[in-house]
């Protein structure tokens, strides 16, 4: 044995190349290793149990929506238990009523007894009738209690009419006794009343089906409850109303402009529906249909309520827009209801017309606020070209802020007129009128304010306040008076396109009606708007003709003096007859102008020819109405000669050439020529002047004065008007100092006050620009 161990041991180190694993686990195999084992077993049996747990909980979750539904219903058999024990109770307590009436009745028949022993046989003949009778009232009640505890309805109502109709107790006729027949009949009518009670639940449960709600009220209206079931359908189909309008309420906000469509929809669809219901179950009884009536009147005014309190502020566009879709959905469902019975329209606009007044006023007072703060140029203004290039053409000769204002203004008007839906025009077309005009008014009296001197309009006190821009020169104001003439021809532009969208085809008369309406609410548009061009282009004259009447130092330029005097300084006839300078000046400065219209006004040449006639006749009303130029005249102790009304009746005649002339002749210029003239005479006539003998033919003052506008025409060319002017002005302050003491004499103060007295109103507008002898 020993040789053999030794064996094996010099038999080892053969073998050195193959180790047992076993020994190199011993060997090799670290803690380490043996730990990172040991956690991967662990996670593997958590993931194990998670899995486990997961699928436990999904079991459970299922268990558990299992059980709701298995409560859910237990709690509906709990209902219907609870039904039967009250159908039960009802039972029990009519078997007391009946066995204590069964008492009474024995207590009552025990006397008998002894009567009944003795005829057996007429007991036996009569007991059973009786008792027949009631076991058949108690059968059918028990059956009505059983129909009623299985909310049975149909069959109920049925086998209650049945019986209502058949039964002698019920009609208070018959051989029962009266007691007995009174109690049948409470019975009777206290099962009529709990199904009458189990209708109504019906009626009134939240998610009732239009089928089973129209049972219902059939089903009342056989108990003779119509009333009661009219109630309760204008009631089911309020509430389904009030239902749809809450849900919608909180998108309001994100359509500010069509919300009121959608809740007209809703409104106006469901009194459609509720009102073909109604005649379907209840007929076309009066009474019913007022009721329609009324409730649909209190659900336009809860509709109208809703419009408002959902409404964006009422002075925003979006309020405008919102307003005039509400208007035009709610007349277009009244109308489609007025094929139903129901006329609705009068009172919607009563209730509505307040609202859209608010609103319209609004949205004007902010565009006025807009249109009238010219400091606030920043913001830009997308405006149509067809508005914005007839504006823009003055844009070399204005300032740009005036520009801007013009298009400011036909921004904000064409703004709120494309708010408009036609329905809304129809009826509210002239106050959106009245309200542009007075727009424009404002407008036009911010441009006032533009222009140089004082104003003599009441109106107009405020002009003394500061502006953002003066027009200064002659081609300014001109292009303030063209920015004004050419906002009046656009606005057309802008109206009457929406105007023309109103006039749908109508019916009959009323048509006919609106339109009549709307025409002369045109008309009355049209002369406002023309008024206030009026009173800008009447203040433009006004301020020109005295700006060239009266000196730097507030005297007139135009004073009798120069018809008394006689000397050369205004009336030199070296070279033959001529008007007094300031006629010759008067002619020069309305060539200047017109040169500088026809520049700014191109295109314009009726504007043009409107404010040179205005002018014209400007001149000749102060001279008209000055009554201190006629009190020199008359004064006795003022030299009058023949030569001075020769001057002032020639200074007339040219001044009508001038306006016939430049091609703008009025006829009201003639006329208060010839006044002017008439006047003269009578009071040279009444200072011993024969004009017979001392004035030439009319033809010879109607030649010279053609004859002095060909001369000063062609002196033109050599003659600087400027020095014209100033050689003027130098002769006119001469000879004004040489009578500072006269009557002529005028502050500027009485000079303006005086001008202001010439009547304006009485003009007429130059419509008629044709020669008046052509």
């Amino acid at each position: 044995m020993e040789s053999s161990e030794e064996e094996d041991d010099l038999d080892y180190p053969i073998n050195d190349g193959i180790t047992p694993q076993s020994k190199i686990d011993s060997i090799y195999q670290s803690n380490t290793e043996k730990g990172i084992r040991k956690l991967c077993c662990e996670l593997l049996v958590l993931k194990d149990a998670v899995e486990n747990l997961r699928g436990n909980m999904r079991t459970k979750y299922l268990a558990f929506l299992r059980i709701s539904d298995e409560v859910v219903e237990m709690e509906h058999e709990l209902i219907e238990l609870q039904k039967h024990i009250s159908a039960q109770g009802i039972l029990v307590q009519d078997l007391m009523s009946g066995v204590c009436r069964e008492l009474e009745e024995w207590n009552k028949a025990n006397g008998d007894i002894h009567e009944a022993q003795q005829d057996p046989q007429i007991g036996e003949l009569q007991d059973p009738f009786p008792n027949n009778i009631v076991d058949a009232k108690t059968i059918f009640l028990e059956k009505i209690d059983v129909l009623l505890a299985e909310h049975k309805v149909e069959e109920a109502i049925e086998a209650l009419d049945v019986e209502e109709r058949n039964s002698p107790d019920l009609k208070s006729s018959g051989d029962t006794s009266p007691t007995e027949a009174s109690s049948y009949r409470s019975a009777f009518l206290k099962r009529k009343a709990m199904l009458e009670d189990q209708l109504v639940e019906i009626t009134e449960q939240p998610l009732v089906g239009t089928l089973e709600l129209k049972k219902a009220l059939s089903g009342l209206i056989k108990l003779g409850k119509g009333p009661l079931a009219h109630q309760l359908l204008l009631k089911s189909y309020g509430s389904r109303l009030q239902k749809s309008i809450e849900a919608f309420l909180p998108a309001c906000s994100s359509c500010p402009k069509t919300y009121s469509a959608t809740l007209s929809k809703l409104v106006f669809s469901l009194i459609s529906l509720t009102t073909k219901e109604s005649g379907s179950i209840f007929g076309d009884d009066p009474a019913y249909t007022n009721r329609i009536v009324q409730w649909a009147e209190w659900e336009i005014e809860s509709f109208v309520r809703l419009v408002k309190e959902n409404a964006p502020p009422s002075e925003s566009i979006s309020a405008l827009r919102a307003a005039s879709i509400c208007i035009q959905a709610s007349l277009s469902h009244c109308s489609l209801l007025e094929s139903q019975g129901l006329k609705l329209s009068k009172l919607l606009m009563v209730l509505l017309r307040p609202y859209i007044e608010e609103v319209l006023e609004l949205n004007f007072r902010r565009a006025r606020r807009v249109i009238l703060d010219l400091d606030a140029i920043d913001e830009s203004f997308p405006l149509s070209p067809r508005f914005a290039s007839p504006l823009s053409a003055f844009a070399t000769s204005s300032d740009t802020m005036l520009i801007d204002s013009g298009i400011r203004f036909m921004y904000n008007v064409n703004e709120i007129v494309e708010q408009l839906t036609p329905l809304t025009i129809l009826h509210f077309g002239g106050s959106i009128l009245t309200r542009i005009s007075q727009l424009f008014a404002k407008y036009v009296g911010v441009l006032i304010k533009a222009l140089p001197g004082p104003s003599e309009d009441d109106n107009l006190t405020e002009l003394k306040e500061d502006i953002p821009f003066r027009a200064e020169t002659d081609a300014q104001q001109l292009a303030l008076l063209g920015i004004a003439f050419t906002v009046a021809e656009l606005l057309p532009m802008a109206i009457w396109r929406t105007q023309n969208e109103s006039k749908e085809p109508g019916s009959g008369p009323t048509e006919n009606i609106v339109h009549t309406a709307s025409a002369m609410e045109s008309k009355e548009w049209r002369r406002h708007i023309q008024h206030s061009l009026d009173e800008l282009r009447d203040h433009f004259c006004r301020q020109y003709v005295l700006n060239f009447i009266y000196s730097r130092e507030g005297k007139t330029q135009l004073n009798a003096q120069i018809y008394l005097n006689g000397k050369g300084d205004d009336l030199s006839w070296d070279s033959g007859p001529l008007p007094s300078l300031p006629f010759q000046m008067l002619f020069v400065k309305l060539q200047q102008l017109a040169t500088v219209a026809g520049d700014v006004l191109l295109g314009k040449e009726k504007i043009q020819k409107i404010l040179l006639a205005r002018l014209t006749e400007t001149v000749v009303i102060w001279l008209s109405d000055e009554q201190e130029f006629w009190g020199v005249f008359e004064d006795e102790s003022a030299p009058l000669r023949p030569i001075g009304l020769q001057q002032l009746i020639l200074d007339m005649h040219f001044t009508v050439e001038i306006a016939r002339f430049a091609g703008y002749s009025s006829r009201h210029v003639h006329q208060i020529a010839a006044a002017i003239i008439a006047r003269a005479i009578r009071t040279f006539s009444a200072r011993g002047i024969d004009p017979q003998s001392a004035l030439p033919e009319d033809e010879w003052f109607v030649e010279t004065a053609k004859g002095a506008i060909h001369k000063l025409m062609s002196d033109a060319s050599d003659t600087d008007d400027e020095h014209l002017i100033d050689e003027h002005m130098i002769m006119h302050d001469e000879m004004a100092s040489d009578s500072d003491d006269s009557p002529s004499s005028l502050s500027s103060v009485e000079s303006s006050e005086s001008f202001a007295s010439a009547n304006m109103g009485d003009l007429e507008s130059p419509t008629d620009l044709t020669d008046p002898e052509n």
